[in-house]
């Protein structure tokens, strides 16, 4: 994450295991093929929408809501300390810290809901996550500035799953810049967007957190919340 955040992105009832099962959300087969694959010099990007349904969402939001431990950090930017425009927790295994916007996160054992989810992606997808990223954007003004998922906590030849709950948001794309000037002064070209909604899963693979970055813009006349949930790979010793 970078300075631009702060300018201005065994399964009980009802979770997601349980939207697995015919008639429910989440997709029934292993490895199943995206619905869009996107592919450019050195991104690798797949995406299923509506991974999880309707339901599943609504029962599964609600329950984050009021069970995850929400915090709202503080970084240090140009000499003063900004609030970050969002709400972000960690969870994860035991000793998969993670340090980001220059804080070191300490993981907060998973929940049955988040367990339940790990858990149905590794069955689906066929990949062992051990830590998540929770941001939950309150309304259209919370949002996530310009960075990479890069942090050398992470194993880089990992990809990051990014499942999506409530309010449509435009997650936006670039190459990295070449010099940290060139993220002001003169965006590099070949960027895009894309608009992820209530259930979606993006996948990035590698090697696309080396070459491109990631932000999700303030859209201020929304008033519903969004979550994402990144699910991640830290290095362990």
């Amino acid at each position: 994450m970078g300075p631009d955040d702060c300018a201005g992105d065994g399964a009980g009832p009802g979770g997601p295991a349980a939207a697995a099962r015919p008639g429910g959300a989440a997709r029934s087969s292993l490895h199943p093929d995206p619905d869009e694959t996107i592919e450019a010099s050195q991104l690798n990007l797949r995406l299923w929408r509506g991974w999880l349904g309707p339901a599943a969402c609504r029962e599964l939001q609600a329950r984050l809501l009021e069970s995850i431990a929400w915090e709202q950090p503080q970084v240090m930017v140009y000499g003063r300390l900004h609030a970050v425009p969002r709400l972000v927790a960690w969870y994860g295994d035991p000793g998969c810290c993670y340090r980001y916007s220059g804080l070191l996160h300490q993981p907060q054992p998973w929940t049955a809901p988040l367990a339940e989810l790990r858990h149905l992606l590794a069955d689906r997808l066929g990949l062992d996550f051990n830590s998540l990223l929770l941001n939950r954007y309150r309304d259209g003004s919370d949002r996530m500035g310009w960075h990479a998922d890069d942090e050398p906590e992470l194993e880089p030849n990992h990809p990051i799953a990014s499942l999506s709950l409530g309010a449509s948001r435009t997650l936006r794309f670039r190459p990295r810049p070449r010099r940290r000037s060139q993220e002001i002064a003169s965006p590099p070209a070949g960027g895009f967007d894309l608009e992820l909604a209530d259930g979606d899963l993006l996948l990035m693979d590698p090697p696309t957190q080396e070459h491109w970055q990631h932000g999700l813009p303030a859209r201020l006349r929304l008033r519903r919340e969004r979550l994402n949930l990144t699910f991640r790979r830290i290095r362990q010793p």
